[in-house]
């Protein structure tokens, strides 16, 4: 097999990628190695950023997004029993963020892949990325029972931190910075209203808890629990218990209870790989970076990653120059970093550390009331929320 460019992975960051360069005349082969059916329920982020709902819609990607997804305006923060809300077009020029979930963007993108774009190959399994500094860089991959090779003039790895994408980096080039936080979240999505119209984010002395939703009829709900956590050694009763004490407040705000449908336990982890380009291979979304959910920066990392990929390649087509191409590790790796301390912040601001100090714990909570008492404070938060520019 032959094309321009050879995309490892079907995730929102591989057929966006197919998208943008379908729209700009470049020709693509996806490669995922799950079935259709399992890359469209994939269970991950649910928040879009302003610029990647912009994405979206340049791209011809939004119409379902637009009719069903959920524009919110703020989040609020909770502690010491009190509530914050925070203004995000206030205080960012009129910005926000989508709830709008990582598999219905999938199954949009997958939909106009399949009508409009080059291959999508379900159950095609990426064996190894070869020839990264040659002109023509390959992947081997099997397909339908049997070995198959693909061609291209570069290889973009969407294939996850497991793929296979990174291992054609050489170890002697490869600089890795990662921090593993000492406890995870708790997830659930319940059949269930939500109990807010905006994200609830609470600090509490238990640990940290987060109110979210699908849509206006499905609750997901997170709780800070010890790293190793089973998900099923909790009860759907201890569950709902915990939420109640975390989310409590000194006024008369109620935690709506429902059927819970799905239990699950997310590491925490920060994780960030430089270079994210070698030779005619490059790396985007958790092939290069990984985040800690607090800032719902995962999926919007990956987006800005693609993004700056297909400008310098239709770039490098109008002008024959290579230079956004060449600057593609640089000028993601900026905006990664960006959203790593975003991240981190989050995280640290918000949970509960099991090894911190009185004094730690009174920083912490210094630190929310300086938020809610700052707009310059309040406005940094509502910055990194709603996004960092795409370069």
């Amino acid at each position: 097999m032959r094309s321009t460019v050879g995309i490892i992975g079907a995730g929102p960051a591989g057929l966006l990628l197919a998208r943008l360069l379908h729209n700009a005349g470049i020709e693509s082969v996806v490669l995922e190695s799950r079935d259709r059916a399992y890359a469209e329920q994939r269970q991950r982020a649910g928040i879009l950023e302003q610029g990647t709902v912009d994405v979206l819609r340049a791209a011809g990607a939004a119409e379902r997004m637009d009719r069903e997804g959920l524009r919110h305006d703020g989040i609020e923060l909770r502690f010491a029993g009190g509530r914050h809300r925070v203004d995000f077009p206030a205080l960012t020029g009129g910005r926000s963020v989508m709830v709008y979930a990582q598999t219905e963007v999938c199954k949009d993108l997958i939909a106009l892949q399949l009508k409009e774009g080059g291959p999508l190959l379900f159950e095609a399994e990426a064996l190894a990325v070869e020839a990264a500094e040659s002109e023509r860089p390959r992947i081997r991959f099997t397909y339908e029972g049997r070995e198959d090779v693909l061609t291209c003039d570069y290889v973009v790895g969407c294939d996850g931190f497991w793929g296979v994408a990174r291992k054609a980096v050489p170890a002697e080039l490869s600089r890795v910075f990662e921090r593993t936080y000492p406890f995870g979240w708790l997830g659930i999505l319940a059949d269930v209203p939500p109990s807010h119209d905006e994200l609830v984010y609470a600090r509490h002395d238990r640990g940290f808890a987060l109110l979210s939703m699908r849509s206006p009829a499905v609750s997901r709900l997170y709780l800070q629990v010890p790293q190793g956590t089973d998900a099923q050694a909790w009860s759907d009763e201890e569950i709902w218990d915990e939420l109640e004490r975390r989310f409590a407040t000194d006024d008369d705000w109620r935690l709506e209870r429902g059927p819970i449908t799905s239990k699950t336990v997310t590491p925490m982890r920060s994780y960030v790989h430089e270079p994210m380009r070698h030779g005619r291979v490059f790396l985007a979304g958790d092939a290069a970076h990984i985040v800690p959910p607090t800032g719902a920066k995962g999926l919007n990392l990956a987006v800005g990653d693609v993004v700056t990929f297909a400008r310098a390649l239709a770039y490098e087509r109008e002008t024959g120059s290579d230079e956004l191409l060449d600057a593609y590790s640089a000028t993601c790796l900026r905006r990664v970093w960006q959203a790593e301390r975003f991240s981190y912040d989050m995280t640290t601001l918000l949970h509960s550390d099991p090894a911190a100090t009185p004094f730690e714990e009174r920083l912490q909570l210094a630190r929310l009331e300086r938020i809610a008492g700052s707009r310059a404070a309040e406005t940094d938060l509502a910055e990194g929320y709603t996004g960092f520019p795409l370069e």
